[in-house]
């Protein structure tokens, strides 16, 4: 059977979880039988639930009165094999009957590896790597997290054409259109914290809360500022919308190190040019996602730049992921690669 459909499902299920896992990675699952017919599904959505997305997936399937034993389960990561605040995984597919397992991505976590081997040694047939790329893309801010010890920082940024995120006064409001920022309140909605600068604090006031109609989310991100000026105790951030973080200092091992303590996996970058250089000089930008308006300014405050002299041998090539036409504004999403 063509397991791609169904995995496809579930890697858009687990995008459901996105803002509402951490510290746990985003996890889809759809249960199929022998004719590909969905019978179940679920994801992890840790804000409602502990369950991971196999255990919804199996309670889905009873609750609409269908037939697991024999089944056919596709989840996004391997199903875990621990027990922690939920028992494992394994054996709750061992338990409701499924006879097959297919999953995308090798679960990476050392904790809790090691349910591919379970699984197969009760008799029940695994298959892995289906569409491994795209789940692992969906997954990234997790993944991340595993393999550096620290959370995926996505930094945002909103252009004219030519670079420019202020005019030469200061002013800045608004660049790109209501589309466009629209887009931008999805993409907090799916952090779990938001990061900007004392700075953009003191200039700007922003309230750095996901506006618009989000249901199924319990809480907001949690609001992080580093630096070290003194910030207005009026400020928006300091209301009850939302977890408030400061970490007065400059030191960007010391923000990941509360960052990490958070048990935050993804953070969404807001922060103005003298932050965010530096992060991007600290290797500690993964993501870029810019929103080019279709404006020139010809002077003001460019969004990036470094104190040291460069040249055209230098330049820090991106990868391009994707690229949007939003009414008329450009939103291009592109992976920096710190060294890689």
């Amino acid at each position: 059977m063509d397991y791609t459909v169904a995995m496809q499902r579930a890697i858009a299920l687990s995008e459901k979880g996105l803002g509402k896992t951490s510290p746990n990675p985003i996890v889809g699952a759809v249960l199929i039988d022998d004719a590909g017919n969905v019978i179940g599904e679920g994801f992890h959505d840790r804000m409602n639930s502990k369950d991971h997305a196999e255990v919804v997936a199996i309670a889905n399937a009873t609750q609409n009165g269908n037939k697991i034993k024999g089944a056919t389960i596709v989840v996004t990561l391997e199903p875990c094999n621990h027990s922690g605040s939920t028992g494992p995984c394994t054996q709750a597919i061992i338990d409701a009957g499924i006879s097959t397992v297919v999953f995308a991505v090798n679960d990476p976590n050392s904790v809790a590896s090691g349910g591919a081997d379970t699984l197969r040694a009760v008799g029940i047939k695994v298959l892995e790597g289906v569409l491994e790329a795209e789940a692992a893309y969906a997954n990234r801010a997790w993944l991340m997290k595993i393999k550096k010890n620290r959370p995926f920082f996505t930094w945002k940024v909103a252009t004219t054409l030519d670079a420019k995120i202020a005019a030469t006064d200061g002013t800045s409001k608004w660049i790109t259109n209501e589309t466009s920022r629209a887009d931008v309140q999805i993409l907090r909605r799916q952090a779990d914290a938001i990061l900007v600068g004392t700075n953009t604090i003191i200039t700007d006031d922003p309230h750095l809360i996901p506006r618009g109609d989000f249901s199924g989310y319990s809480h907001n991100p949690i609001r992080v500022i580093c630096g070290e000026q003194d910030l207005p105790k009026d400020a928006q951030v300091f209301d009850s919308a939302a977890q408030t973080v400061v970490v007065k200092s400059k030191d960007l091992d010391l923000l990941v190190e509360e960052l990490n303590k958070l048990g935050i996996n993804q953070v969404f970058v807001e922060a103005g040019m003298t932050l965010a250089s530096a992060m991007v000089d600290h290797c500690l930008m993964d993501e870029l996602v810019i929103y080019q308006a279709p404006s020139l300014l010809g002077s003001g405050k460019p969004f990036f730049t470094f104190d040291f002299p460069s040249t055209i041998s230098n330049q820090m090539r991106l990868d391009h992921i994707s690229t949007v036409v939003l009414d008329g504004d450009v939103k291009s999403v592109y992976r920096i690669r710190n060294g890689e």
